[in-house]
């Protein structure tokens, strides 16, 4: 009887992390996906040298070097491309801040072209 009630009592927690783990999915259908090539440019205009653009979870995931030598790992959502997810390996002991001047500058260029910036 105990290791029913713990039963019951547990389940609402199992599907509660199915649902949390679920939500970094993409769930487009595939139809509406942008090309991998029109990432692959988008990301080589900034700069970016691409490795590698892969589904995963049914979100297009990239790897590659940053316009300063970073390692990078994004994910996209692939219908309209916009980033979720981006991690930077940072070389050389640079750190998150880099510098100002360059973050300055990005964070215009982003606003001109109605992005947020960071």
């Amino acid at each position: 009887m105990k290791a029913f009630i713990l039963f019951v009592l547990f389940l609402p927690i199992l599907f509660l992390s199915g649902a949390v783990s679920a939500d970094d999915d993409c769930t487009t259908p595939v139809e509406g996906w942008q090309s991998r090539e029109v990432l692959r440019q988008q990301l080589e205009q900034k700069g970016w040298e691409v490795h590698r653009i892969k589904v995963d979870d049914g979100c297009y995931e990239a790897k590659g070097i940053d316009s300063d030598g970073n390692k990078f790992e994004a994910s996209y959502e692939p219908t309209s491309l916009d980033i979720l997810e981006l991690k930077i390996k940072f070389q050389n002991g640079a750190d998150e801040m880099g510098d100002r001047e360059h973050d300055k500058k990005r964070d215009k260029k982003m606003k001109s072209k109605g992005h947020k910036a960071d």
